[in-house]
């Protein structure tokens, strides 16, 4: 073996604080790293993605679906410029994640050099908690531990910069003097509790109220029974925020599903209805949708007492771990006598699963993508790892997809970036290989990243214990979501120019790259697609030809006025979108018919 260098200590580091595989696209900055990675048979083992943005989407995946910290590397110049957007991811939805970027050698910085950029100034906003260039040898542990550290305690991205010399350079031994600052490789999360006033002053507020909805967000991960007995304790009904959908039961009678503008009608009456509100770790900012300012009174739990407040006026704000705060606060509460409350709510939930079981059978030209997400349920396996892109398939997953308790479901949900499905998936696959993955795509996301990213899935399938990587792409053509906003915020007419799709055949592109695949046009034949898919012995890419004139109509009675502005852009496009209103007429008398 040569000599030890800086490059090597890194590698060290990383597996000292656990981490198992990197993700990234090499290039000269990197070099040295890399070399160091090739020379460590104890791992890390590295990743390679097909575009520098993907790995970040896969470091950002294994952070959403591990807990554990995601670890990203790329050269500098443009390789570090393509790692912004997933990094973004991190920092919108609180995950940790360490980038480690290589930079040109210190001797021609502030040369105008080659790919040489400010890498501080580039990763200063969305590294805010923690970016640093490494300037000494000897700064390279504690820059590691501080950047690890930073990324854990905020839940956020954090940016290690590395000269290229500063790589090659021999490694250091440590002494104790002055100017040499030691660290370690650890850290401790705390459990904060709010204050015991607050407490009491949160359970007043709660047992006041006779019409009690609670609002679930990520930040509730940890506590899927303390919500259930909260609610049952209040007599509440329960809403999730798109994050927050994992983490409550939604075969729960009292359960009201997603809120916000994909969201459900009994959400919608939930939160328009209710008196007191409890929002447990959700920052959701569909604010329009929830309880009109003056009509309830609000508690919010939150692990970040800055996010207290900061999306609805709430009168008790409790800081501290939805789980351990929950426990407190339960012996706090009264159990309610009266259960006219309960009643409503458990009616409208009823209503609404009549609502999207007829809004599924609504046909469709060829396909109603409402159904191909429909027929899904029963057919996921309990043990899959579920990925969703950003488009107008989160609706459809959000509405039609009941998750069986315990499976993981990941999405880009503040920042709302399209292309992450697959780039997540992977690294729930690379984690977990003995279990499924499943992607939820429109044809927009895929061909922004997904086709790339499919090639990785070629090249990997081979070494997983189970093969089953099952891609649901919803080909309609067309940016669906962006056609429907434009109608519906702008009252404008679609623009072709921009909104139609290239045609492209997913399920034959699968087969080139030794996959499999199905095009799916007929919605008889939709259950044995998905059948025969986690039948596979392979990655399966489930073509579903779909109407892209399905409208995304927003519950009532918010979506009442929507549909109007639905209308005036239908108008204006003529006999073209003839087929859009009379789908979006069915879906509002569909609605109405259901109303309470």
């Amino acid at each position: 073996m040569g000599e030890r260098l800086v490059a090597d200590a890194v590698v060290e580091r990383l597996r000292d604080w656990g981490v198992d595989r990197v993700f990234g696209y090499s290039g000269d900055g990197i070099n040295a790293f890399m070399g160091a990675l090739r020379r460590s048979a104890e791992g890390p083992g590295f990743v390679q993605a097909r575009h520098e943005e993907n790995a970040a989407f896969m470091a950002v995946g294994h952070a959403k679906y591990t807990g554990r910290v995601g670890v990203v590397t790329s050269t500098q110049g443009p390789g570090a410029v393509h790692l912004l957007n997933g990094l973004y991811d991190a920092k919108l939805d609180h995950v940790p994640v360490v980038a480690i970027i290589g930079q040109q050698s210190r001797s021609v910085l502030g040369s105008g050099y080659m790919q040489e950029i400010d890498l501080l100034n580039v990763t200063k906003d969305v590294a805010a908690h923690f970016n640093q260039l490494v300037s000494s040898p000897e700064q390279v542990p504690m820059v590691i531990d501080r950047a690890f550290r930073a990324a854990l305690a905020a839940r956020q991205p954090t940016v290690v910069i590395l000269p290229h010399d500063i790589q090659q350079a021999p490694a250091p031994e440590h002494p104790q003097e002055h100017g040499i600052v030691l660290t370690a490789p650890r850290w401790s999360p705390p459990q904060v509790l709010p204050d015991e006033q607050d407490l009491h002053k949160a359970a007043e507020l709660l047992n006041a109220g006779t019409k009690v909805a609670l609002l679930v967000g990520q930040g509730a991960r940890a506590a899927r029974q303390q919500v259930v007995a909260v609610a049952e304790r209040l007599g509440a009904g329960i809403t999730t925020s798109l994050l927050g959908k994992p983490y409550v039961d939604e075969s729960l009678p009292f359960a009201a599903g997603t809120m916000g503008h994909l969201g459900s009608s009994a959400s919608a009456q939930l939160l328009g209805n209710c008196d007191t509100l409890l929002i447990v770790g959700s920052n959701d900012p569909w604010t329009e949708f929830y309880p009109p300012p003056g009509s309830a009174r609000a508690v919010q739990i939150d692990v970040d007492p800055a996010a207290i407040g900061n999306r609805y006026p709430v009168e008790a704000g409790l800081a501290g771990d939805a789980a351990a705060t929950l426990d407190r606060l339960l012996p706090l509460l009264r159990p309610r006598e009266d259960s006219s409350w309960r009643t409503e709510v458990e009616a409208g939930v009823r209503r609404w699963h009549r609502l999207r079981e007829r809004r599924a059978g609504v046909p469709g030209r060829p396909l109603n993508p409402e159904l191909v997400v429909r027929e899904l349920n029963g057919r996921l396996p309990a043990d899959a790892q579920l990925a969703v892109d950003v488009g107008s398939v989160v609706y459809w997953y959000a509405r039609q997809l009941t998750l069986p308790e315990g499976v993981p479901a990941h999405l880009s949900g503040t920042l709302a970036t399209m292309g992450c499905s697959i780039p997540y998936a992977l690294a729930a696959k690379l984690a977990r290989p003995g279990r499924p993955a499943v992607v939820l795509s429109g044809d927009g996301a895929m061909q922004m990243g997904g086709l790339a990213e499919l090639i990785t899935v070629g090249r990997l399938w081979q070494q997983w214990q189970d093969p089953r990587f099952v891609v649901c792409v919803l080909n309609n053509r067309e940016l669906a979501e962006v056609t429907w906003e434009q109608r519906e915020m702008e009252t404008e007419p679609r623009f072709a120019d921009s909104q139609a799709l290239p045609d492209f055949s997913y399920a034959d592109y699968a087969r080139l790259l030794g996959l499999d695949g199905v095009c799916v046009e007929e919605p008889g034949e939709l259950g044995g697609a998905w059948e025969r898919a986690f039948a596979a012995d392979r990655p399966f890419v489930l073509e579903a030809v779909t109407d892209p004139d399905i409208p995304l109509l927003p519950p009532f009675p918010a979506g009442a006025q929507k549909a109007e502005s639905m209308r005036q852009g239908l108008a204006a496009e003529g006999g073209p979108g003839q087929h859009a209103r009379e789908l979006l007429d069915r879906y509002v008398a569909l609605e109405e018919e259901l109303q309470p």
